[in-house]
């Protein structure tokens, strides 16, 4: 019988002897992970190491030369592009360090768009919008364009936009890359928030601190293949 932890801990993401090839380049070579439900995992490696190479791996935005990619059970590689496009939608939420918002579209509707591509009518997509707008506290912007945002403001946007769906994934690209210190930290304590509440959260950083405030696992990655792995406690 499954019992309800067994449910919360199940596989989530599922790379094994993944190698991607540029050329002569190897970006990854034979790399194996595992993430479950729940988790908080930072990756982190020198430039070149293949951890953008990995995130976009299982962002199912690029294939791997060799090996599997699976996230929910799903094997992305029998899936083709428009089959990828709909699983990232609908299961991967995805936070940028350049946040990627739509710079003609003021906010509630960059964040409604994220379920209305899924089919989600466009009252049902704005209302859900807004209630995670006003969760992050940015309710007061929904209609002004990300171009007057703060940084801060941006990237909290972007969060709520890439948890419209309710991924089972959220994926973080340096998300506090691009932001100044206070921005940084409300970044932090956001991303610590949503793990606490059971979100699956696998973050690419060059910031130690990053990693430790935010992360529960630390994932080394070297010469595309992972060097080590380590649990991190909390910090403050």
């Amino acid at each position: 019988m499954t019992t309800d932890h067994d449910i919360a801990r199940q596989v989530v993401v599922r790379l094994e002897g993944v190698r991607k090839e540029y050329g002569d380049a190897k970006a990854l070579d034979g790399l194996s992970l595992e993430i479950r439900a729940g988790d908080a995992v930072a990756v982190m490696g020198p430039s070149g190491c293949g951890k953008s190479t990995l995130l976009n791996m299982v962002a199912g935005l690029d294939r791997p030369t060799s090996g599997t990619v699976e996230v929910q059970g799903q094997n992305l590689g029998t899936l083709n592009e428009t089959g990828l496009a709909l699983f990232r939608r609908r299961h991967i939420g995805m936070i940028f360090q350049f946040f990627n918002l739509i710079d003609d579209l003021p906010v509630l509707d960059n964040v409604a768009l994220a379920a209305q591509l899924t089919g989600t009518p466009a009252r049902q997509a704005r209302r859900r919008a807004l209630e995670l707008l006003d969760e992050l506290g940015v309710a007061d912007r929904r209609n002004t364009y990300p171009a007057t945002l703060s940084g801060g403001e941006r990237q909290r946007v972007a969060v709520a936009r890439a948890l419209m769906n309710r991924p089972a994934l959220l994926l973080a690209d340096e998300p506090t890359g691009a932001l100044d210190s206070r921005s940084g930290e409300q970044v932090m304590d956001l991303l610590i928030d949503l793990n606490q509440i059971g979100q699956t959260l696998l973050i690419v950083t060059h910031d130690p601190r990053l990693a430790a405030r935010c992360a529960s696992r630390l994932v080394e990655v070297a010469d595309g293949r992972v060097a080590r792995q380590s649990a991190l406690e909390a910090t403050a």
